[in-house]
């Protein structure tokens, strides 16, 4: 068994408006898509249980980019975008957030007797990984919120938060089942490659029951376990600045898509619904669609595609969300039927950023960049949980 990463993220409460969880489930349904066409479920869930791909796929969603509620609203996006369409796309996802953790059981049960997996096989390996980071784990989080996720084959993520005793930050923990062969044989080490395949079989054997799986655990040092998977610890403070992003890749791609914009993009351009600015949506986009793992270190860098709903680090672009939604969603429909060549326009674009990086210097205009896109943001249709966005007041110098 493997944990592939821990997040610990500061304690946000709120909810989130219809105008953006209606859109953060359609754009994850098309991401989600994009990959399955592309590489198989089995990446789904690698990427999954990768804590700074999620980090980066939340952020965007338009989520703000560091909080504790990018976990519960990203898998319930996904959750209720994905299920209803479980058999065309082989994957499904099972639990959430308070009460609906308790339906796991049932609904992997469920799944699992549509698919042919053993699903009390499935069920025992929810309860063992929740095991794990409430008991066995004396690290201070009690969970809250648990999420398996299972394709067709049987391959599994989990991921799931807690919430610290008397403190103010939450840690989400992600489970992948590539390479598993017991929850009692080394449990935390860290894993981030390419799956192994369907590995039921290998957990079918006898195992420890799972008090004495949990007892086992128990005795390791909770330091040496958390050492050795992967950990980002998200900062205190909510506004986005410099230090949090990688500038040689954000303004490499910002470079490419503002003012560069190579013949290469012809075909990209002629896509229905590209505006100039959502090319700089569509690039973050299709880095987490095609990105590599190095890729994702620093999640703060994918907000500057859709902003964020509390205004970090900007309002959300409306317009641009739907263009982005429109572009990406016709893309994967028309992948479906044999045409791939909008698909692969959108994978060039994160290749071009790529290799735009190489002879890139950054300029220090990072705050210059933050007031150009919030002094332009009501052109977009910004909005927040707090309002829409106004034009710069009389006086003050628009950057657009």
């Amino acid at each position: 068994m493997k944990r592939s990463g821990t997040a610990d993220l500061p304690l946000h409460y709120g909810h989130i408006p219809k105008w953006l969880s209606e859109r953060m489930s359609r754009l994850g349904f098309a991401i989600t898509e994009a990959i399955i066409a592309e590489y198989g479920t089995a990446e789904v869930l690698r990427r999954l249980s990768d804590p700074f791909w999620f980090q980066s796929l939340g952020a965007v969603m338009g989520m703000d980019w560091h909080s504790s509620g990018i976990t519960t609203s990203v898998m319930g996006a996904l959750k209720s975008a994905i299920n209803p369409h479980s058999k065309e796309l082989g994957i499904y996802i099972c639990g959430g957030k308070g009460k609906s953790s308790l339906q796991t059981p049932k609904e992997l049960l469920f799944y699992s007797d549509r698919n042919g997996l053993d699903g009390t096989e499935l069920v025992r390996c929810s309860k063992l990984s929740a095991k794990v980071d409430n008991t066995a784990l004396q690290d201070g989080f009690q969970l809250y919120m648990h999420s398996f996720i299972v394709n067709a084959d049987g391959l599994w993520t989990v991921v799931q938060q807690g919430m610290q005793n008397q403190g103010s930050t939450a840690r989400r923990y992600h489970w992948h089942s590539s390479g598993m062969q017991s929850f009692v044989e080394d449990p935390h080490t860290a894993i981030c490659g390419i799956n192994q395949g369907p590995i039921l079989n290998m957990v079918a054997k006898e195992a420890l029951p799972s008090r004495n799986a949990v007892l086992a655990m128990g005795k390791e040092n909770p330091s040496r376990m958390l050492a050795e998977v992967q950990q980002l610890v998200m900062p205190k403070h909510h506004d986005v600045r410099a230090k949090d992003v990688d500038l040689k890749r954000l303004g490499a791609m910002l470079w490419l898509t503002h003012e560069k914009q190579p013949s290469d993009f012809e075909e990209l351009l002629l896509l229905e619904g590209m505006g100039p600015r959502t090319l700089q949506s569509m690039a973050l986009v299709s880095e987490v669609i095609y990105g590599t793992p190095s890729r994702f270190k620093d999640p703060a860098r994918f907000s500057f595609a859709h902003g964020g709903k509390d205004g970090h680090p900007f309002p959300v672009p409306i317009k641009v969300y739907d263009e982005t939604l429109t572009v990406l969603s016709k893309a994967v429909q028309k992948a479906k039927i044999g045409e791939s060549d909008k698909l692969h326009a959108i994978q060039q674009l994160s290749e071009l950023s790529r290799r735009a990086e190489k002879d890139f210097t950054p300029n220090n205009n990072f705050e210059e960049l933050l007031e150009k896109e919030r002094n332009a943001s009501w052109k977009y249709g910004g909005k927040t949980i707090f309002g829409e966005a106004k034009p710069p007041k009389e006086g003050q110098l628009s950057l657009f």
